[in-house]
Parts: structure tokens; C-alpha cells; sequence
């Protein structure tokens, strides 16, 4: 369950950000089909927002669950930009890195009225009348820069109010914020009524800082960790010697490479795929209910499903952190 509420999600989760075409044009049969083998795989928590392709991973995400029994899954999805119609676009021309041709553009909105025209317009796309987790995509600021504080205000005395009300009516059965920092987090848990956060990349087996202050305070509010980009926007699943490997959504630079190859050696040492490792490492930590990798294929699906049960040697843990590649206090697999 996520936090206080009675949302329960599985340990791996489909992240759906590939969904929405993020960096290729995904056939829209692929992605249903994507979606259906999830699900056919023991998936049944499924994150998107609307920023996602402009729509569209909402949308192929309603479809392929259309004819599957709504209270068994779990569906997750996000408030803070609204969209707004515009001249239909080139596929062919990425936008915010989505080759979609959904004809919106994304504005941050994090004003109650924003928000609740946000959930809103989710709730058509996903078909469905409730929402199991709402979260405030992006606020903080690494996305918002010298307009981090006007937006948090936007949204403690707009936005966070509508969120409040959403829970309390039922639309929604938990909240929080989906996020890429620690520091937005640790700013807004004392003084939000959160049940959950969604961290991207930052507590995977590449980056465990989040252990120092968020987590402790996870804890102590009793507000469960849902890890996003476990393979660091795509470097723990690929080659890290790839010139063209992704970290943090940009190309890796050298020493996060070089970090990468350092923890690939060890895993090769002891047979071990590095996905796997990836995977399944934020899982020992108890305040993590769930993994949620983006996958855009079936293929990718099936990999991750299978990485989540191949079998990993303490041993490969303990040469980790012998050669300073995992924070001394991370928890592993047993």
C-alpha cells in the first residue's frame, strides 16, 4: 500500500513516458500491445501523465485497458501542466523530446482550477471515473529555476487545495508529487499531506543520495517511495561505453559512463545482467513500494519481468560497495 492510503501497487510498475513517443515514434498497435503484455506479466501499476506525448500515453494507456476489470489495476498520473490546443503538429518534428502529433502544447499550470481541469481531461483519456494516484509532475527547482518559489506558491495555495479535495471526494485515492530532485521533496513533506512520491534517477544503483535526508523523512511521515528511471533515463539498461547513452534525458557524460562501465564489470563478474541489478536493487529499501521502468515495447516488458527474478549473488552487492559504488547505508536484495 502507498503510505496511509489503501492504494496498492505491484513491485514493478510500467512507466509510460515511452508510451508517449518520447525520442521515437511508437506504432500505436506496439504500444497497446505493450501495455496488454504488462498485464499479462503480473504488471498492474501503471504511470503516465498528460505531458506525456501531449495526451497520448493517457490515451493509448485508456485504450488497453478498456477491457480490463478497472479495480485490478492501479493507475497513476499527474497534474501541474495543462494543454492547450494548437495547429497539429509533424510527427516527425519532436517536441519537449515526443514525436507526437497530439495537437496541444503543454503550460505549467499549478493553480486549483488548473488542476482540476487537468484531472479532469486524465480521467476522459484513461476512461475511467477515478484516479488511484495523483501526483504534481515537475514542481521544484530544477525544472522551474528562478521560478521555483512563485510556482510552489501557485501551488501550496492553488493547486496542492484542488489535490486535497480530489482525495476527499474520491476522485483520486492517493497523492504527491512526481518529481526529479530530493530538495522539492524534503521542502514540501512537512508541510503537505502526501501518501506517496515518485523519485526519478535519484536512488538507483548509479545514485543513492536520496538516503541521507529524503528517505529518513519517508519514514517518519510515513510516505512511501515509488522509484522512477531506475536505469538513469536508459545508461543501466544499454552499453555505457554508447557514446549516445542517456542519463538524466541528455546524452552521459564521460564520468557518469565511466561509472556505469565500473559497475557493469562487476555485474558481468558474477553473470549478472546490470538491468537486474538495477531493478531490483531500490526494492530493499522498505520505504520503496515500487519500481517503475519505461517500457515501449513487448520485448522490453518481457526483459523486465525476467530481470525482476534473476536470481543475484550477495556477493556482487558486497564488491559494490567494497569498491564505493553503492552509499554505505543502501540496503540490497537478501
Amino acid at each position: 500500500m502507498l503510505g496511509r492510503s489503501s492504494v496498492p501497487v505491484s513491485a514493478l510498475g510500467l512507466g509510460g513516458g515511452g508510451l508517449g513517443n518520447l525520442y521515437r515514434a511508437l506504432p500505436h498497435e506496439e504500444a497497446i500491445a505493450t501495455v496488454r503484455r504488462a498485464l499479462d506479466e503480473g504488471i498492474d501499476f501503471f504511470d503516465t501523465a498528460p505531458f506525456y506525448g501531449f495526451g497520448l500515453s493517457e490515451r493509448r494507456i485508456g485504450e488497453a485497458l478498456s477491457a480490463h476489470p478497472r479495480h485490478a489495476v492501479t493507475l497513476s498520473t499527474k497534474v501541474g501542466r495543462t494543454l492547450f490546443a494548437i495547429e497539429r503538429d509533424d510527427v516527425r518534428v519532436p517536441r519537449h523530446s515526443f514525436y507526437s502529433s497530439e495537437p496541444y502544447e503543454p503550460r505549467f499550470d499549478y493553480s486549483y482550477d488548473g488542476v482540476l481541469r487537468s484531472c479532469e481531461s486524465s480521467l476522459q483519456r484513461l476512461r475511467t471515473d477515478y484516479i488511484d494516484v495523483l501526483l504534481c509532475h515537475d514542481i521544484g527547482a530544477l525544472t522551474h529555476g528562478q521560478e521555483h518559489e512563485p510556482r510552489l506558491q501557485e501551488f501550496m495555495q492553488g493547486g496542492y487545495r484542488a489535490m486535497q479535495r480530489l482525495r476527499d471526494e474520491g476522485t483520486v485515492r492517493a497523492i504527491g508529487i512526481g518529481v526529479n530532485e530530493c530538495e522539492v521533496c524534503s521542502s514540501l513533506l512537512p508541510r503537505c499531506d502526501f501518501d506517496c512520491v515518485l523519485l526519478a534517477g535519484r536512488y538507483t544503483l548509479l545514485e543513492q543520495g536520496a538516503l541521507t535526508e529524503l528517505f529518513p523523512l519517508c519514514a517518519e511521515r510515513q510516505v512511501s517511495i515509488i522509484v522512477g528511471g531506475p536505469f538513469n533515463s536508459g545508461i543501466l539498461a544499454s552499453r555505457p561505453s554508447d557514446a549516445d547513452a542517456h542519463y538524466n534525458y541528455e546524452k552521459a557524460p564521460v564520468q557518469i559512463r565511466e561509472r556505469v562501465q565500473r559497475i557493469e564489470r562487476i555485474c558481468a563478474r558474477f553473470g549478472v545482467p546490470m538491468p537486474a541489478a538495477a531493478l531490483q536493487f531500490p526494492l530493499a529499501h522498505p520505504q520503496v513500494a515500487s519500481v517503475i521502468p519505461g517500457c515501449s515495447s513487448v520485448d522490453e516488458v518481457h526483459h523486465a519481468a525476467h530481470w525482476m527474478t534473476t536470481s543475484i549473488p550477495s556477493e556482487l552487492w558486497k564488491a559494490l560497495r567494497s569498491e564505493a559504488l553503492l552509499h554505505i547505508d543502501a540496503p540490497v536484495p537478501s
